[in-house]
């Protein structure tokens, strides 16, 4: 792994304020009604996805997860102002705006969603590393699911077959202790949902899922394993999320005692304080990021603002890629 030196804790505390001011917007413009349906936030979730980059080789790995994905395709390295105009439903969207808060996806930059469907992603991460080691392409594949999908037949069917084809891919379960509004104690006889990969003989174990630092190292050692030919991983990165489940989640199941816990040991924070406390940076270093942070999020909503809505043609156009395809309707308007 890459060391972890000055540069990467100042972007560690940039990109991670920059994803969480990111999605605050996105919270303020929900209530607007500027972006519709569902909306998911990943408040307090920062450091997993700071650590899994810093471990990742960019050029080549690929990420999957669910429909909490605003801010890793940003990332992985997709322009933070298309993941907020695909939200808005603009025609300068990841998706040409068809696709929306739960579907971002970029093949560019090898991010493949985005899935409204809970757990819908673990076989399809396990068929993407299946590609991978097919076309003998030195690739890994992070696959990302919450403790909720967890619960779901589907993991166990790919647990077996990625240990049996011996992938070269990384499933990590992002524990943020709720499946939307029931907690992880009362789906199961079990709270150690990393010990599920054990029955497999699948490398497995728990992650401080609060600091990028525990991140980047359990990533690093799990990818490495994977490319070096040695099979998959399973990491339960314990994590907590700062807003509900949903824009509509009154979060009746948790206290604001809990909460405020969980705050104490805030990624950002806890960045923030290792860069002031080895003078990496200054209070009015960080001041600045902070001001230059809000002033890259203003723009990402201009854009959006000011962007078209893709043409309802747009919506027929895309299903098939065959333009003649025989069974289409040209008479729809």
């Amino acid at each position: 792994m890459q060391k972890i030196t000055k540069e990467v804790y100042l972007k560690w505390y940039e990109d991670m304020l920059f994803w969480r001011k990111f999605e605050d917007k996105l919270a303020a413009v929900y209530i607007q009604q500027k972006v519709r349906g569902f909306l998911h936030l990943y408040n307090g979730q920062e450091a997993v996805l700071a650590g899994a980059l810093h471990a990742m080789d960019l050029t080549k790995d690929k990420m999957i997860t669910a429909y909490r994905n605003h801010v890793q395709p940003i990332g992985m390295g997709v322009d933070p102002k298309r993941v907020m105009a695909e939200l808005f439903g603009k025609a300068t969207g990841t998706s040409m705006g068809l696709g929306g808060s739960m579907h971002i996806f970029s093949k560019e930059f090898r991010f493949y969603g985005g899935h409204g469907i809970v757990g819908g992603q673990i076989p399809l991460g396990a068929g993407i590393a299946f590609g991978d080691k097919y076309h003998d392409k030195d690739a890994v594949t992070i696959c990302c699911f919450g403790d909720g999908a967890a619960r779901q037949g589907s993991l166990h069917e790919t647990f077996n077959l990625a240990m049996l084809w011996n992938l070269p891919v990384v499933f990590v379960c992002e524990n943020n202790g709720y499946a939307m509004g029931t907690s992880v104690a009362r789906t199961a006889n079990h709270t150690d949902i990393w010990k599920l990969g054990l029955g497999y003989d699948m490398p497995s174990g728990p992650v401080d899922g609060m600091n990028p630092i525990k991140v980047a190292e359990a990533f690093d050692e799990a990818i490495q394993r994977a490319r070096k030919g040695g099979g998959p991983s399973f990491l339960e990165v314990k994590t907590y999320r700062y807003r509900g489940h949903s824009m509509s989640d009154a979060q009746h199941y948790r206290t604001k005692d809990e909460v405020a816990e969980y705050k104490k040991i805030d990624p950002i924070t806890q960045v923030k304080d290792i860069i002031l406390e080895n003078k990496y940076a200054t209070e009015a270093d960080l001041k600045a990021i902070d001001k230059d942070v809000k002033k890259r999020v203003a723009e990402c909503e201009k854009f959006a603002d000011e962007s078209p809505y893709p043409e309802k043609n747009v919506m027929y156009d895309v299903v098939y890629e065959q333009e003649d395809y025989p069974f289409i309707d040209h008479k729809i308007k």
